[in-house]
């Protein structure tokens, strides 16, 4: 994230996203719905598209400094490992299991946000992801509040490192 995103480990997940963007002058709105993770149930909700949904996985991958990285792409979309490890340099990659998940992010699975709240998990988010949409949208921290924001805005916030990660359709 930016330099002038400071951590606040005080504050739950979601209070930490909110201020984040508050400080940083992010375009976006808080949704409250019913507890859900799965991305196509969750975007009825919100009344965005399901590729407008930031899908963050944590995959760790060997070969890096960083105890895993935090993959980002569109809720529709299936992360392609090989991708992922190839954009950070990696040698090999697997999904990290969901307790080191949740240890590493704070969350539980499903509501882990598409940015690093602790500053220990590189973010590499899909290009075609970033490009689609003027809004994305995502689980922020908690399984019923979602927060959609403006894309540029993310980008600009987050600073990830931006490449193809997503696996071709099919």
């Amino acid at each position: 994230m930016t330099n002038t995103a400071v951590r606040r480990p005080e504050l739950s997940p979601f209070e930490q996203i909110v201020d984040i963007l508050e400080r940083e002058g992010a375009k976006f709105r808080v949704v409250e719905h019913p507890a859900e993770g799965r991305s196509e149930e969750v975007s009825a909700v919100r009344g965005t598209e399901v590729s407008q949904g930031a899908k963050a996985l944590v995959c760790r991958v060997k070969g890096i400094e960083a105890p895993a990285v935090l993959a980002v792409l569109a809720g529709d979309r299936r992360a392609d490992l090989k991708k992922v490890v190839t954009a950070v340099t990696g040698r090999k990659g697997g999904f990290a299991p969901a307790e080191l998940a949740e240890q590493l992010t704070g969350c539980v699975v499903g509501a882990i946000p598409p940015l690093s709240l602790s500053g220990e998990l590189p973010v590499v988010a899909d290009a075609e992801f970033l490009a689609a949409h003027k809004e994305i949208a995502f689980n922020a921290g908690r399984l019923d509040r979602s927060v959609v924001m403006a894309t540029e805005d993310y980008v600009r916030i987050v600073a990830p490192m931006v490449a193809s990660i997503a696996a071709d359709p099919s």
